[in-house]
C-alpha cells in the first residue's frame, strides 16, 4: 500500500483549515491541522511532514518567522514550505520566498490549484535521480552523493538550489531566461512567478560563497554560470599587485 504524503497545515482560521484538510484527504494526502506556531513546532519536532502549508498571519509567532527558523536548521531545511496568505503585494511575496518558502499561494485560492502546487513541490523534493558529476572551474557537483564543493571545500546547498546549480553547471556559459529556468528546473507544470528564480539564485549565490560570483546576471536576459566570472572579479587585484 502506497504511503500517503504527510501535509502539516498551519492555519488559524478553522473553516479554511478544515476545507484544506478535507480536500487533502480526498486526494490521497494525510493532513495534520494545527492553529498556531507553537503547535506547528511540536508537530515538526515529533515527525517531519512531506510538505508544510503555512499561513503567514498566526497567533504568536508568524509563519515567516517559522519558515526562517526551519530553513536555518539542518533537520527541517529540506521540507518544502508553501506559504498561504492574503498578502498580494510583490514585496510580500518576495519576503515570503526570502524567508524560505518554496511557493506562495494567495487567498482566496482554488483547491485544485493548491493541490497542483503541493504535487509540484513534492516532485521537486524527489527529482529524477541522476548519478553524474559535473565540474566548472573549481566548482564540483556530484549528483550521486548530493555534494557540492569549491576548491575542495564542501558547501551546503538546499534542494531547490542544488537542482538549479546542477542545470546551470550542465549548461555553462549560456544565458538562461527566468522562464526557461522555471521550465527546466521547476517544470512547466508549476504555477509560480519568474520572480521566484531571482530568490533562489540569491540563495544559491549565498550558499556558494566565493563561487557565487560564477553566477552572472545578464541584464534584460537572465542568468549565466561562467568560470570566467571569478577571474574577472580577481583582475583588479591582479593588476594592482603586478
Amino acid at each position: 500500500m502506497r504511503k500517503m504524503p504527510r501535509v502539516l497545515v498551519v492555519e488559524d482560521e478553522p473553516a479554511i483549515a478544515e476545507l484544506i484538510a478535507v480536500n487533502l484527504r480526498h486526494n490521497g494526502f494525510a493532513p495534520t491541522v494545527v492553529f498556531d506556531g507553537a503547535a506547528a513546532q511540536r508537530e515538526i519536532d515529533a515527525v517531519l511532514p512531506d510538505v508544510v502549508l503555512l499561513d503567514w498571519m498566526l497567533p504568536g509567532e508568524s509563519g515567516v518567522a517559522l519558515a526562517k527558523r526551519w530553513r536555518s536548521q539542518e533537520r527541517t531545511k529540506p521540507v518544502p514550505i508553501i506559504m498561504l496568505t492574503a498578502r498580494t503585494e510583490e514585496s510580500d511575496k518576495v519576503q515570503g520566498l526570502d524567508a524560505g518558502a518554496d511557493d506562495y499561494v494567495t487567498k482566496p485560492f482554488s483547491t485544485h490549484e493548491l493541490l497542483a502546487r503541493i504535487r509540484a513541490v513534492l516532485r521537486r523534493r524527489a527529482p529524477e535521480i541522476v548519478n553524474d558529476s559535473v565540474q566548472v572551474g573549481e566548482l564540483h557537483l556530484d549528483a550521486a552523493t548530493y555534494r557540492v564543493s569549491h576548491q575542495g571545500r564542501e558547501l551546503k546547498v538546499g534542494p531547490t538550489e542544488f537542482k538549479l546549480l546542477h542545470f546551470l553547471m550542465k549548461h555553462p556559459e549560456r544565458v538562461h531566461t527566468r522562464g526557461s529556468l522555471l521550465d527546466r528546473v521547476w517544470g512547466d507544470h508549476v504555477f509560480i512567478e519568474e520572480r521566484t528564480v531571482d530568490v533562489h539564485v540569491k540563495r544559491l549565490r549565498e550558499s556558494l560563497g566565493e563561487a557565487g560570483k560564477m553566477i552572472e546576471t545578464v541584464r534584460g536576459a537572465g542568468y549565466r554560470l561562467s568560470a570566467q566570472a571569478v577571474l574577472k572579479s580577481l583582475r583588479p587585484g591582479i593588476a594592482a599587485s603586478a
